[in-house]
């Protein structure tokens, strides 16, 4: 219930100010007009719940997926992209300068008001400069912090250049209630900026960690513990992931997500299985003992607590592995009865991690392991985890049955998925959680 119920307040929120200026405004127009202050205010309203969607407020995220809220956010300031495009266009036709639309002659003109004109054609240049650099920040290649101060402070301005614009050149946004409500909006949303910028920051440095331990797993995968310091610690459930920020200020942008893989039930202690692969994880070799940390969480809806199904499937790829052994050892430490089975996949033996730990836990009947590039000795799964491979490692029964929780790869995890549904595994019972978008 909780998706349609954010769907349902998503809706009311962007379209409150279309409904509310269709009844403050004066008479109708030719319907292009209509349609372009419309899709105008469309694009201002759904471009201010932006920044509600980009916060990561656990009231909205945990239950759907973070993931699932980002990639709702990357859609929807596309397609306010497209309402922003197409809303000055749409007023071909329509006589400019003179008196104002609001006017108590209500002349239906356009304002040829430079002022009032410049915010909105700064607006049209710069929404979809930030939308594009998003999209191919990656192709780009430059470095996650400086793009996301960037993106915040390019939003903040689109907002405030769109704020004057409503106002000032707008028919609808003139009005005084109008004028109110979006000041609101804009408030909420800049707000929502300065709670993430400032004060979850302020509350993070209130609640520092000590790292205690760094440890090798594999040549290229670590194991980093961190413990509380002077506080109780992170009240979070097997399977979630954190924001992690290693050895700078909380108002840093050097934080970067990683899964927990140490078990709630183990105590304050959290531990976090790191693969080298940017410019911080190829540093973690070099984390100082008891040098400071700061967690942003938790977040994430991979959790298998208070779950009913007789079965829990977990299938990982690489560092995918961290929030599933999380959730293998929460089961443990509390005596879950439930049966479970691992399939855990990689390109290479020296991969592996935890493998000691996992044979133990789960005995070779139930940890299936698969390499891409085996070695000739090799004795177990070949090739990757695809469709047939979870033919031969679940039964029918356990396929409607059981639930499946996945972290991978983003093409194994939509095979797999795919493959589950056209198996009869209800929807609910697949639960899975990305970290990189299109």
């Amino acid at each position: 219930m909780k998706p349609l119920f954010l769907i349902v307040v998503y809706l009311v929120a962007v379209t409150l100010p279309l409904v509310l200026s269709s009844w403050v405004g004066g008479p109708p127009r030719q319907f292009h007009q209509e349609l372009a202050s419309g899709l105008g205010i469309l694009a201002f309203s759904m471009v201010l719940v932006e920044f509600i969607l980009s916060g990561r407020f656990k009231t909205i995220s945990n239950g759907v997926g973070l993931d699932v809220t980002m990639r709702f956010h990357q859609i929807m300031a596309r397609t306010a992209l497209v309402f922003a495009l197409l809303h000055p266009f749409l007023y071909q036709g329509t006589p400019s300068g003179g008196l104002r639309p609001w006017d108590p002659t209500r002349e239906l003109t356009l304002t040829s008001d430079f002022s009032a004109l410049s915010t909105g054609i700064a607006a049209f240049l710069l929404l979809p400069s930030l939308v594009l650099l998003a999209i191919g920040r990656t192709q780009l290649d430059y470095k996650y912090e400086t793009w996301r101060l960037l993106h915040g402070i390019g939003a903040l301005l689109i907002a405030v250049l769109l704020l004057h614009h409503t106002v000032y050149a707008g028919r609808y946004g003139s009005q005084p209630v109008m004028t109110w409500v979006w000041l609101a909006m804009t408030g909420v949303a800049v707000g929502s900026l300065l709670t993430v910028y400032l004060l979850v920051p302020l509350l993070q440095k209130a609640r520092p960690w000590r790292v205690t331990s760094v440890v090798r797993l594999t040549p290229k995968q670590w194991e980093v513990t961190v413990e509380p310091d002077g506080h109780r610690g992170l009240d979070y459930k097997a399977g979630q992931f954190v924001w992690l920020n290693v050895g700078h200020t909380p108002f840093s942008m050097k934080e970067n997500p990683f899964s927990i893989c140490s078990a709630p039930a183990v105590g304050p202690e959290i531990s976090f299985m790191i693969k080298e692969l940017g410019d911080f994880t190829r540093t973690v070799g070099q984390i100082k003992d008891r040098t400071v940390a700061y967690l942003d969480g938790p977040y994430g809806n991979l959790s298998v607590d208070g779950r009913a199904e007789p079965g829990v499937a977990l299938i990982a790829g690489g560092v995918g592995l961290a929030p599933l052994l999380g959730i293998l050892r929460q089961m443990r430490l509390t005596g879950d009865s439930r049966k479970v089975k691992l399939i855990y996949g990689n390109r290479i033996v020296d991969q592996i991690a935890y493998r000691e730990e996992l044979d133990e836990e789960l005995g070779a009947e139930d940890v299936v392991y698969v390499l891409s590039e085996p070695p000739e000795t090799w004795h177990g799964e070949t090739g990757f985890i695809d469709a047939a491979l979870i033919d031969r490692v679940f039964s029918e029964k356990e396929f409607s049955e059981w639930v499946f929780v996945m972290c991978g790869p983003a093409i194994m995890m939509d095979i797999i998925e795919d493959h589950l549904i056209k198996n009869d595994t209800p929807s609910h019972h697949i639960l899975s959680e990305r970290f990189n978008y299109d």
